[in-house]
């Protein structure tokens, strides 16, 4: 061979060469990330060429599959009651993927978790059609329905859970959307997508687990434990030595209560009419540091995961004295999602064990045969018992006696305890309070279901009505009933 032949021989050779390694480090290296990506429109056929499984609440699916007579992309998601449910379980769109639930089983619900690689093996020798697993909710229909109708054209979110599991019950945002009407490919489901984008309202925004708002005075709770905890308070129906012109630290304002009757009154009358200056003195005297660590113990300065992520709700790590003290009653910039109240106050009706929040119940094959069974798990001990049970003989007397009368059940044998709140919040407090209720119910069997109401605006209420107990409480009430009846 002569050398001219031969330099072309080593070229080519050496381009076979890059050609072969370039091949493998595609199949063997980046294979999952190719899988993965957005662009890769093999993906997107293929999870929709095939039936999706269902995500099921009360035994009974509320999502579905119908044929979209579409060349490519077969099978188009379909929902129950969608703008109900959307805030639990997402969407899942052929144009613009998945979130939420539908997301992250997604592997379960299209049938290509390696988990149901046995069923795919088998139905490959039987003929049946590849269909997805279900995911089982630890959710009560009746729980949802009563916080979303309940809510009605407000805009706020609603958290049930059951106390002395973790278990979510309901957890309902407004304004919502319903993922169907953008589940497809078409222009039609184009226009409501761009809508939904558009939306000043943010339909989309679950604000049960993605929106932090001021809690205002039902942060009071999370006060009286560290207070209770660190012994600044032993009987909490003695006086407390809180003058009516307490001034906040650092500065010579005094800090102002809505209710009269403030001045050296107990923990326990302070919780009932909500008693600013009594609480912000508390903070105080358990100090920044102590504060943080109980606000912490409860769930704060960490994101969630039900399994999907909530926003990690605020209490100041670095403020200042003044600032602490304004936090201890839930303004400065403490900030939280409607579950942390909701964990709060299930910690507290569970005698002060916190358990771990969740929401699927259990991952299922094709076949029912269960993949994946999730169990209770407790995540912290914020209070002692006896802490706890102080803890609910005030928030009962708020129910009994105090702001928080609206929550009342009237049930034989049923005990409520709650606090409201009404946030102040935008600059000088010019914008729109918040208003707020958390509450339990209690029977003699134990605590079936806390609750947390934030009601973020209410067209048509004038600003002097909107209250923690009249908007949200009649909220919280209903989702109470409706757990406590459904379980007979």
């Amino acid at each position: 061979m002569n050398k001219p032949l031969r330099r072309v021989a080593i070229f080519c050779g050496l381009l076979v060469l890059a050609l072969l390694l370039r091949d493998n480090w595609l199949q063997l290296v980046r294979a999952d990330e190719l899988n993965a990506h957005p662009k890769n429109r093999r993906v997107q056929i293929e999870r929709y060429s095939n039936e999706r499984g269902n995500i099921i609440v009360d035994g009974k699916p509320i999502t579905g599959s119908a044929d979209s007579g579409d060349k490519f992309y077969k099978y188009k998601r379909t929902y129950m009651d969608g703008p109900m449910w959307a805030p639990v379980t997402g969407y899942a769109s052929q144009a613009y993927d998945a979130n939420q639930i539908e997301k992250i089983e997604d592997g379960i619900l299209t049938g290509n978790d390696d988990r149901l690689f046995f069923d795919r093996t088998l139905a490959m020798f039987t003929g049946e059609k590849k269909k997805g697993g279900d995911v089982v909710t630890t959710l009560s229909g009746a729980a949802q329905k009563a916080a979303y109708e309940g809510l009605g054209d407000k805009t706020g979110a609603v958290v049930a859970i059951e106390p002395s599991t973790g278990k979510i019950l309901a957890m309902a945002s407004t304004p919502s959307y319903d993922p169907s009407t953008f589940a497809g490919y078409s222009g039609k489901d184009e226009k409501a997508w761009v809508a939904l984008e558009k939306d000043k309202n943010k339909p989309k925004l679950n604000r049960a687990i993605r929106e932090i708002y001021p809690p205002g005075s039902v942060f009071k709770v999370v006060t009286a434990a560290a207070a209770l905890e660190n012994g600044k308070v032993t009987d909490i129906n003695a006086p407390t030595d809180t003058p009516e012109g307490w001034k906040i630290p650092l500065s010579n304002r005094e800090m102002v209560n809505h209710a009269k009757g403030c001045a050296n009154t107990s923990l326990n009358h302070a919780l009932e009419i909500s008693c600013n200056s009594v609480f912000a003195k508390l903070g105080d005297d358990v100090g920044r540091d102590k504060m943080v660590e109980m606000a912490e113990k409860f769930g704060f300065n960490a994101e969630q995961f039900t399994p999907v992520r909530s926003s990690a709700s605020v209490f100041d790590k670095k403020a200042d004295k003044g600032g602490n003290a304004l936090s201890s009653i839930g303004q400065y910039n403490t900030a939280t999602t409607p579950l942390q109240m909701a964990m709060v106050t299930a910690a507290i009706a569970n005698d002060g064990k916190l358990m771990k929040p969740y929401m699927i119940d259990q991952l299922r094959a094709p076949n029912l045969d269960i993949i994946k069974q999730n169990e209770p798990e407790e995540m912290s001990r914020p209070v002692s018992p006896e802490t706890a049970q102080k803890l609910q003989q005030m928030m009962e007397n708020v129910v009994s006696n105090g702001t928080g009368g609206n929550a009342d059940l009237n049930m034989d044998g049923v005990k409520v305890g709650g606090k409201t709140g009404t946030a102040q919040h935008g600059e000088k407090n010019a914008k729109r309070p918040y208003a707020w209720f958390i509450s339990y119910a209690k029977t003699a069997e134990g605590s079936p279901v806390a609750v947390a109401v934030v009601v973020e605006d209410s067209a048509g209420t004038d600003r002097e009505d909107i209250t923690g107990g009249g908007l949200a409480a009649p909220i919280a009430k209903a989702v109470m009933k409706a757990v406590i009846k459904s379980r007979g």
